[in-house]
Order: structure tokens, then C-alpha cells, then sequence
């Protein structure tokens, strides 16, 4: 099934009533807290001359760095709103932005014809989707890295709603970049224990390395320590 049109609203509205700007989203953070340690990760496993697709790319800050390091990156997202965010933002640079549906499986197997074999970055993506769309997104991981590609998956833990409950819970209450995804109705952490390793796994994935982390947000606790959600992330490839 592709994603609802409920949650499709969500995200459109969610980036129509964000600012343009580094940082203004909360899991925006600068790239030497994601996408570069997470490169180092990728790199010894990956053919930097292959594309790589950032799934979920937001408002391509991470695609944008990703570009430094491999030959050609595009980003794809859900929400039309977040591309034209992630266009202005890389003024004309050699970065490339589409709209994509991941659980859209032709649109996803078009992107692979059209690519070839790539590498993929996805962050945060799996555990936010709907339940039910969540295998989709993970088999578009599989379709788009085929036979020669790698990626890498991080995904938020279940220890990370405890983070946000004491995040919301904080007397002042939620910061606003917090607030504003909640408003929007969108649902961090909702994965279960052992639901992204099996996913990937069903989708024809094999993990080629593994490990615990945690990805830094753009907003603090009223005590002035940053929000860092516990995370697991995966270097992939095809079984």
C-alpha cells in the first residue's frame, strides 16, 4: 500500500510551516553530527563513484554534504514541500531534489532504472512511517541499492520515547521545534524493539556492520544539554 493521505497532509503541512534555514527542523543537525561520522561508516563498505540516494532528504542538509563525498547524490522526499525547501537551500549546486514515495513500488523501481545500482543514506525514516508501510520503505532500500549497492540505515529505538517524554515533560514544556511535530501529528520512536532488523531482513538485506548511536537534535532541554535520541544504525546489502 502506499502512504495515506492523512500522513501525507501531515508532512506536506509540517514543511509548508517551517522556515527555511539550517537547523530549523529539530533532526536538522549539522552534518558533522550525522551524515559525515555516518559516512565513515558507509565508506569502507561502498563504490563512491555510485549514486547515492538520500531517502527522506528533508531539507537536504545531509544530501548536500553527501554530495562531498560520493560522485552524485539525490535526495528524494515524501513531501513536495520539503524539495522546494531543499532546492532553494542548495542554490543551483550539483545536488539533485525529487518528490518520491517510498512505498510507491514503481515509482521507486523507475528511480533504480533510471540510476542504476545505488548507494542509499536513509536516517529516521522506518520508525516515524505508518505501520503498516514501514516493510515498503525498507524494500525500497533493497530495490534501490540492487545487487552492487550499499546502505546505510539508522533508525530511532524505542529508548528514545522516554527521551522525548522527559523532553515534553520538562516544566516549560516541549521547545517549539518539538512542539511543532506534535502539532503536525507525527510520531517518533513508534517502531517496536527488533521491528527495524526484521524488516530489512525480510526485504532481502543482510547487515555488514552494526552498532548503537544516537542522533543529536537541534534543540535542548530547559537544563541547556541537547536532545540526543538513542538509535541503532546498519550498513547494508543485498542478500
Amino acid at each position: 500500500m502506499n502512504v495515506s493521505d492523512n500522513y501525507r497532509h501531515k508532512w506536506e503541512s509540517y514543511w509548508r510551516e517551517t522556515a527555511d534555514g539550517t537547523g530549523e527542523a529539530i533532526w536538522d543537525s549539522d552534518p558533522s553530527l550525522t551524515a559525515g561520522p555516518h559516512s565513515e561508516l558507509l565508506l569502507p563498505h561502498a563504490d563512491t563513484t555510485r549514486t547515492i540516494v538520500d531517502l527522506g532528504c528533508g531539507n537536504g542538509t545531509q544530501t548536500r554534504y553527501l554530495a562531498t563525498r560520493f560522485t552524485r547524490a539525490v535526495g528524494v522526499d515524501l513531501s513536495h514541500a520539503a524539495v522546494e525547501h531543499a532546492r532553494r537551500a542548495a542554490g543551483g549546486a550539483g545536488v539533485e531534489f525529487e518528490q518520491l514515495d517510498l512505498t510507491d513500488a514503481d515509482a521507486v523501481r523507475a528511480l533504480h532504472e533510471r540510476l542504476g545500482d545505488t548507494n542509499v543514506y536513509m536516517r529516521a525514516v522506518i520508525h516515524q512511517s505508518e505501520p503498516e508501510a514501514r516493510p515498503r520503505v525498507a524494500e525500497a532500500v533493497a530495490e534501490l541499492i540492487g545487487t552492487e549497492g550499499r546502505a546505510f540505515v539508522v533508525e530511532l529505538t524505542p529508548a528514545s520515547r522516554e527521551v522525548l517524554k522527559r523532553a515534553a515533560g520538562d516544566p516549560a514544556g516541549p521547545g517549539p521545534k518539538l512542539r511543532r511535530v506534535f502539532h503536525h501529528g507525527l510520531k517518533p520512536a513508534d517502531a517496536e524493539d527488533g521491528e527495524i532488523p526484521r524488516l530489512l531482513g525480510e526485504a532481502g538485506l543482510q547487515v555488514l556492520a552494526e552498532g548503537g548511536t544516537a542522533l543529536a537534535q537541534t534543540e535542548n532541554f530547559t537544563d541547556g544539554t541537547r536532545i540526543d535520541l538513542p538509535a541503532h544504525w546498519f550498513v547494508l546489502a543485498a542478500k
